[in-house]
């Protein structure tokens, strides 16, 4: 059997379509990653802020002395005290995190949850107002 030159003419453009179409699932890919590692680096930032606030928190301890042996707890306004401290630093930083709570559930412990809100680089179109991103860590006193 043979082709004949209409038959031939019939698939023409079909190639094109598909480069397009292949490019711009490409270039969807490439934005959706880049949005995504935003907001995998935003997520870490404020993993980091909780985890500096609540080792700072750590030592806002009160030392007593009682019957000769000395114990160290925390208080609620010892810790948040500390934790806004590092909070402002990294606010003067360019960190746009917020303190939401501090405190210490056990007087040994330092619990801190901070609030970010993530806004994506590229694809902001879907998510115009940013999405709030909490992050809460836990550090204990190292002496008792």
């Amino acid at each position: 059997m043979t082709l004949q030159r209409g038959d031939a003419a019939d698939d023409e453009g079909s190639v094109l379509l598909l480069t397009l179409g292949y490019a711009v699932l490409a270039i969807v890919l490439v934005l959706v990653c880049v949005d995504a590692t935003s907001l995998y680096l935003t997520q870490k930032r404020a993993d980091a802020a909780a985890d500096a606030a609540a080792l700072a928190g750590a030592d806002g301890f009160v030392l007593t002395v009682a019957g000769g042996e000395a114990t160290a707890r925390l208080t609620d306004a010892g810790v948040a005290d500390q934790a806004a401290q590092v909070i402002d630093v990294l606010g003067a930083a360019g960190g746009a995190v917020t303190l939401v709570s501090a405190g210490t559930p056990d007087g040994v412990s330092a619990r801190v949850t901070v609030q970010t809100v993530w806004h994506p680089p590229v694809l902001s179109i879907f998510v115009p107002d940013g999405w709030t991103i909490d992050a809460t860590a836990t550090s204990r006193t190292a002496l008792r």
